[in-house]
């Protein structure tokens, strides 16, 4: 099932009150036109089973924030990976300079909107370690049992959930959660020595849960080893053959190719000639 859990507030898992926060803004933005706090938490995870086995599992967090001061042309801007209020506050001074005694009027602030683009899920929580460890496990041992020119299975599976918090100069704090998951087939077969690949993937700012219904990756490896067949029982282009016609005087030299076509006209009022130069590869135009 979907995890719909919401995210933590940024401020708030760090010991930050949002109302302090707004307090230190507003200070800082006391004669600037315009300005805000901006915070945000990324966290990442990637699977990667190879050639029958698990080759790789990573999970990565980071968080930080932004504060930013304008004042006319000029803007002050301050970030740190550390969120806190003392963090916070160091920020607020930095950024503050920007003014020098500048004394504005605050902009007016972006029109609010209650569109909504992504849902709550957490690709990095759902589904557990365990339940993408075989799923990677079912594709590699599906794929194999397709065909049985099928010699490597490459699957991956990568998550990520990104949280982003605003605070405005006007007070509002506005926050967006933004998923996102991918999934990744690619196949080798092998014929007579020979070797072919096919790759295919999907994914999108959802859930895992949309990209991982056995139809569905069922669906990309298919294509993944329709791709892989299609190169293996490709042959080679054959050589391009240039072939050489002239017709009357005034009318066009045609040169033509297995893969293009070009056209020269001509304007002369003179008697039709062969090409010279000829050799034993054959004729060549005039110049």
């Amino acid at each position: 099932m979907n995890a719909h859990s919401p995210a933590p507030s940024i401020l708030d898992a760090n010991g930050v009150s949002p109302e302090r926060a707004r307090e230190i803004l507003g200070e800082a933005l006391v004669g600037a036109d315009d300005g805000e706090l901006f915070a945000e938490r990324s966290e990442s995870e990637s699977f990667l089973f190879d050639d029958g086995r698990l080759k790789s599992a990573a999970y990565d967090s980071s968080e930080g924030f932004g504060l930013r001061v304008v004042a006319g042309e000029t803007a002050g801007y301050a970030h740190s990976s550390e969120i806190s209020e003392a963090a916070i506050k160091r920020a607020a001074q930095s950024a503050s300079l920007a003014k020098r005694g500048y004394e504005g009027q605050a902009a007016e602030a972006p029109r609010a909107t209650n569109t909504k683009l992504y849902g709550e899920e957490d690709p990095t929580a759902s589904p557990d370690f365990s339940d993408k460890v075989a799923l990677l496990q079912e594709i590699d041992a599906w794929c194999r049992a397709r065909d049985p020119r099928v010699v490597q299975v490459m699957a991956s599976l990568s998550g990520e959930r990104r949280t982003v918090e605003i605070l405005r100069a006007d007070g509002r704090l506005i926050r967006d959660v933004r998923p996102l998951s991918r999934i990744n087939v690619q196949i080798t077969v092998e014929k007579d020595g020979r070797r072919e690949n096919g790759f295919t993937g999907a994914g999108g700012r959802a859930g895992f849960e949309s990209w991982i219904s056995a139809e569905k990756w069922q669906d990309q490896a298919e294509e993944a080893l329709r791709q892989a067949l299609v190169n293996l029982d490709a042959i080679p282009c054959p050589p391009a053959r240039w072939m050489w016609s002239w017709a009357r005087a005034g009318t066009a030299c045609c040169c033509t190719r297995p893969s293009a076509m070009a056209w020269k006209a001509t304007s002369t009022a003179r008697a039709p000639r062969p090409f010279r130069g000829a050799s034993a590869s054959g004729w060549r135009p005039r110049a």
